[in-house]
């Protein structure tokens, strides 16, 4: 399966778009949001259903994967993020460098996007960020890789088979 057959899109924003002289900007800003909690939803749904092991996020993982363990080869996906650091100065910078390269490559790669800071739990209000759909990607790439996301699979089967034999 690939999540780009569900990916949501802001591809029907107008090039000259400026937020900050918006109309309702406060309705705006609650879409914007509302993907980003279908995409958040829609991930932990696919994760359910397929081991992440085996799941393609986008055409250019095995590329983002290199280019992730290239630019940050102390990353351990298995890790809890620590934001302070990813948002610092040179965190925010080395992020930037990292994300441009697929700018007109890998669509919505800027757009804001709910990630887990870590691979063991759920999604929940403490343990998510908001962070830029490309450092989505590579990250979850990541943890796809080393399997880190199976356990979704592997307990939302079991809790189908516990129902199914009720």
């Amino acid at each position: 399966m690939d999540i780009d057959d569900v990916q949501l899109t802001s591809q029907n924003v107008p090039s000259n778009f400026n937020a900050a002289e918006a109309d309702n900007l406060e309705d705006i800003e609650k879409q914007f949001a509302v993907k980003a909690v279908q995409h958040m939803e829609t991930y932990w749904s696919i994760l359910e259903k397929v081991k992440g092991s085996t799941l393609r996020l986008t055409k250019f993982d095995d590329e983002i994967y290199a280019h992730l363990l290239k630019d940050f080869p102390d990353f351990d996906p298995a890790e809890t993020i620590d934001e302070d650091k990813m948002k610092s100065k040179q965190g925010k910078e080395r992020w930037r460098n990292f994300m441009m390269a697929y700018d007109k490559r890998v669509d919505d790669y800027n757009f804001g996007t709910m990630m887990r800071t870590g691979p063991k739990f759920e999604y929940g209000q403490n343990e998510v960020i908001f962070v830029p759909r490309m450092q989505f990607y590579a990250i979850e790439i990541a943890r796809n890789r080393k399997g880190l996301n199976d356990w979704i699979y592997e307990q939302a089967q079991a809790e189908k088979a516990k129902k199914a034999s009720s």
